[in-house]
């Protein structure tokens, strides 16, 4: 003899224990993707400083340079950060471009505040400061 069973509601309690992997799964997808979005900024922000550095003439002076680095990344970056922290930016061992042919090197680092996942940034211990962590680009090109 076979004894039937009410199965309604199974799907609803089948999905009430999928949805929470599903949100975790959207929201590390979405914050990943901003979180490269904005390493190609910072890389983008690095060639635009170098850029400046080698082809305007007069030459610029560093605080000029570090002045378009931190104009593109301002434009640019997303965060979620309300202070909406500046890129730091750093020149190579001379600073700027004194001869044809000698090398700029811009260095561009920036601390991007993650929003859900902090918590694992943290246990994962690669920020400065709690649930950040620091991207780094570094352009270099010779001088014109």
């Amino acid at each position: 003899m076979t004894k039937w069973r009410n199965k309604r509601g199974a799907s609803a309690v089948e999905f009430a224990l999928v949805l929470p992997l599903l949100i975790v799964i959207l929201f590390g997808i979405i914050e990943f993707g901003l979180l490269m979005y904005n390493q190609a900024v910072i890389t983008n922000a690095s060639r635009e400083g170098a850029r400046a550095g080698i082809v305007f003439s007069p030459r610029p002076d560093v605080s000029a340079i570090e002045q378009v680095v931190r104009n593109y990344a301002d434009q640019r970056v997303v965060t979620f950060d309300a202070s909406k922290p500046t890129p730091n930016t750093s020149l190579g061992p001379n600073g700027s471009c004194d001869a044809f042919g000698e090398d700029l090197t811009v260095d561009v680092s920036y601390p991007y505040q993650f929003l859900v996942f902090s918590r694992l940034v943290d246990l994962l211990g690669s920020g400065t400061t709690p649930g950040t962590i620091t991207l780094t680009a570094r352009t270099v090109m010779r001088c014109e």
